[in-house]
Order: C-alpha cells, then structure tokens, then sequence
C-alpha cells in the first residue's frame, strides 16, 4: 500500500510534532506544509521540527502548497474555535482533501453549534472526504474512552471522569495558559473574557450522552482557580503564596434532576498526583485509574497520527469518534 500524502497545516508546538511522528510512523508523506506566519514561510519543514531537511517548504496559503503538491488528507492544528476552523478549510475541501483537526470545538460540534455543524457537514459530504475532530481530551480521555468501557455495561446511570494534571513539567505556555502565577483578580478577568478555560468538556458531555442516548436537559461549566499557600517555582515561573496554581474546571450534564455526567478538569504547577480516572455507575459498576495520568502533548500526536490513517476509510461528511471505526494504533 502506498504511503498517505498529507498536508499539514498549523506548524505550532502540536503540529511539529505531528510531523515528527508522522515520519517516525512510516505509511506516511507529508507533502506540503502551511501556517500564516511570516517567519515560517519559505522554511524547510524538516529543519522547523528538529529533523533532516525534508524538501518541503511552508507556504502561506493552501492554494500556493496545492501548486507544488498533491496530498489526499490535511491536518489541521490551528485554532480551538469552529467558527475560524470553518473559515480555513473550504480551499481543503475543493481540493478533495479529508480533514482531521486538533480543533477541540470540532471534537463535538452538533449541539452548540448546530448551523455550522450542518454547514460543514453538507460541504464535506459534497466533496465526499471526512471531517474529524480529535485529541486526547476532548476526542479520547474523557468521551471516547467511557463511552467504549460502557460497552459492557447492561445499565449505565452516571459516568464521571477526572482528569488531573501536576503541570510543573509542562511547557511555560501551557501554565501559563491553565492561570498559574496570577493574582485571583486578573485569574476571573481572563475566565471573563474568556482566555482562560479548557475548551472541550461541553463538547465531551454531548458526544457522551449521543452516544447513551440520554436527552440532556441542562449542561453546566464552572472554572475557580487552585490557589497556593507556598512559594513554588519552576524553570521559568515563581508562584507566589495566595496567587493561582492552575485551575479546576467542572461541568455538569442532565436530564431532569438527575446528574448524567460529570467531568473534572484540574491543572495545576505542584498538583500532588497525576491521574485519569473514568467511573460507570451501573451494571457492572467499573472504576478505571490511569496512574501518572497520560502525557498530554505525547496523546495529541499520537491520535492525530493514528486518526490519519484511518480517516481515508470514514463515511463522507462532518464526523466524531463515536461513529469511524476506533482509531488505534497501526505499525507500518
């Protein structure tokens, strides 16, 4: 079988690991490479992620990386919004490329944001490629995972997952993204306007419950920060006493009164313990504990890569890991 052509586009800390494991992998090619920063332009993608010069430029539009190249599916690891994830990928689509994307809004769009959902969709089915949103969370961790373990549940009344992260390791812009070193004042000003959440557990929520046919009726989101009472410090952060750690992010789903769903999100630099933990209530009742947690940016490549190459095979149209064929690991 011959290899898959891919274009890459967003060449971030994600996508340039992407490309690492893409080649790494084997079955794969990339072809082409795109990201609107001028600084990147006209730059060998093997040099931008630490490898051997591949011979493949990065572009500044689809249409100029469509001139040099022919590839069969785009990786996309732009944006976590849908709607600016919308706006890029129409010269994709004409080109007959399938889409897979880190975009965490994708990873379940159809019930808050059911009109761009149906546009997407008609406009991938027209094409006739797919169009998924993956990752480790949302896309894995705390969706696809308990909906599979739910597979040998007769009844299922309540699934809660934890995923809990120590970021002292992580990267300086990821705790900085999570509100660690801020005062309580400026940490609410950036949940306000926004800059400052985990986007995805809305979206978990309803891929859960399409998935166990539950008809929610109320879905709930509540962001506070982990705050310290010691001075920590890391390679490039100190974290004064009274300052954020990181953040706990909480949401809710029902149908009535009762609680269907709950996911627990909680970063933070000096977290105690790493874990994911998944919880059916039911018959049988399963409580799983991933000790150490799963290393996040390591779990993005790796599905994305893994999605890959499946995607080729997925019905046309807008589509969710809760209906392609599950997406595993595949040597070359």
């Amino acid at each position: 079988m011959s290899d898959i052509r891919v274009l890459q586009m967003g060449l971030g800390p994600i996508g340039l690991r992407v490309t690492r494991y893409l080649l790494e992998r084997g079955g794969f090619e990339v072809v082409a490479a795109v990201d609107a920063d001028m600084e990147l332009i006209g730059r060998d993608l093997g040099d931008l992620a630490g490898l051997s010069p591949m011979g493949v430029e990065v572009n500044g539009t689809v249409a100029a990386a469509l001139e040099v190249s022919s590839p069969q599916v785009a990786i996309v690891t732009t944006t976590s919004s849908l709607a600016r994830f919308e706006k890029q990928i129409p010269p994709l689509l004409r080109a007959g490329l399938s889409i897979v994307s880190t975009c965490e809004e994708l990873a379940y769009p159809w019930t808050r944001q059911p009109e761009i959902s149906r546009r997407i969709d008609a406009a991938a089915t027209e094409a006739g490629v797919a169009v998924l949103g993956t990752g480790v969370n949302p896309g894995f961790l705390m969706d696809f995972l308990p909906v599979a373990l739910s597979g040998v549940c007769q009844k299922v009344t309540k699934i809660t997952v934890w995923r809990v992260q120590d970021a002292q390791f992580r990267r300086i812009p990821f705790q900085r993204k999570i509100g660690a070193g801020l005062a309580p004042e400026a940490f609410q000003a950036k949940v306000d306007d926004g800059s400052l959440r985990h986007v995805g557990l809305t979206e978990s929520m309803h891929m859960i419950a399409a998935a166990m046919g539950w008809d929610l009726t109320e879905t709930t989101e509540s962001i506070d920060p982990v705050m310290t009472t010691e001075t920590i410090r890391t390679s490039g952060l100190t974290i004064e006493p009274g300052q954020a750690m990181g953040v706990a992010q909480t949401g809710k789903a029902y149908c009535g009164d009762e609680l269907r769903i709950e996911l627990l999100f909680r970063a933070a630099v000096g977290e105690p313990e790493s874990f994911e933990r998944l919880c059916i209530d039911g018959d049988p009742t399963i409580d799983m504990r991933i000790a150490g947690g799963v290393n996040g940016d390591v779990a993005t490549g790796a599905i994305v890569v893994n999605a890959t190459a499946s995607i080729l095979d997925a019905q046309p149209g807008l589509r969710t890991m809760i209906d392609v064929s599950p997406v595993c690991y595949k040597a070359s």
